[in-house]
């Protein structure tokens, strides 16, 4: 080839690859405006409202620290954040327990496994949404199914599961830990990933269910035990309708189930207190920023790779 080809040769691929970046830049465009616009954008907007006193008549005025500094005074937001990580540190390892339990009966390979698979994984779709919750609800009220079936087995006179602060909590939690089907799902992927050599070869050496469970399956099940106990932790701090529906909006009884979401909610768009809401915001991404940094730092003891 002579020189004058390989230049050409050069031109040509250099162009091609121009070509190439800019179809690249033109399907990502979509991508980079939502990020930009929807994301980034509103966070920028909120981190520097969150220095201000804004109510959304008159303009922002710029009160320094003042919101962070009145977060740690104000005794409702402190019993939200106790309110929540009661929700999140009780619901959560109870959901991915019962997850994992049925993932394993599943894995046997019984009659009918996809009729069931839906069937556990529809209340994850459904669980979050408005009308389950107002369903919830009225199952658990002073004379809903739960307190008449109840009464079939001589327990009368039970109280309001929802307008008792001391089970309102305790409702909210059995409603998420109902939508174990989206982790079951994940488990169940994770489980059929691991080769029946090992067990075969754990059965001939004489070891039990329970060994080849925490010897083989857990270890092996790790990074997605990892993997669902981050979604999971995110999705429960972020929890929000469920707590508004059950409580009409109020976070009651008592404030037994006000999260920090709502309470976030009240400040925000009942009391127009937006810069204090942007502030309540920002300390729960830095909560939920902080646990995720510690989850993934201590998975090096306890997460195996096969690699």
């Amino acid at each position: 080839m002579s020189v004058f080809e390989e230049l050409r040769s050069v031109r040509s691929s250099k162009t091609t690859g121009k070509r190439d970046n800019k179809a690249a830049f033109f399907f990502l465009l979509p991508w980079l405006l939502g990020l930009v616009l929807i994301t980034a954008g509103p966070m920028i907007a909120s981190l520097w409202l969150s220095f201000t006193n804004y109510n959304l008549i008159q303009a922002p005025h710029f009160i320094g620290f003042d919101n962070y500094v009145r977060m740690f005074q104000d005794a409702r937001l402190l019993n939200s954040l106790r309110v929540t990580f009661e929700y999140v540190f009780i619901s959560v390892p109870i959901q991915l327990v019962i997850a994992l339990a049925a993932a394993l009966v599943l894995d046997k390979g019984m009659r009918a496994l996809p009729f069931y698979r839906s069937v556990f994984y529809l209340p994850s779709l459904l669980g979050s949404s408005v009308a389950v919750a107002i369903l919830w609800r009225q199952i658990f009220s002073q004379t809903g199914l739960v307190n008449q079936v109840l009464g079939l087995f001589g327990l009368h006179n039970m109280p309001g599961w929802i307008s008792d602060p001391q089970y309102a909590l305790g409702t909210i939690i059995i409603l998420n830990v109902w939508t174990f089907g989206a982790p079951m799902i994940i488990f169940l992927a994770g489980l059929r990933q691991i080769p029946d050599m090992y067990y075969e070869a754990a059965s001939i050496d004489g070891a039990g269910w329970w060994t080849r469970f925490f010897r083989i399956t857990l270890p092996m099940l790790s990074p997605i035990i990892f993997f669902n106990i981050i979604l999971q932790l995110i999705g429960a701090f972020q929890s929000f309708t469920q707590a508004f529906v059950v409580s009409g909006g109020t976070g009651g009884p008592s404030d037994s189930t006000m999260f920090y979401t709502l309470y976030l909610y009240q400040q925000g768009f009942n009391q127009f207190n937006m810069g204090y809401a942007s502030a309540m915001a920002w300390l729960l991404f830095i909560i939920i920023a902080i646990i995720t940094a510690v989850t993934f730092a201590t998975s090096k003891y306890w997460v195996f790779y096969d690699n």
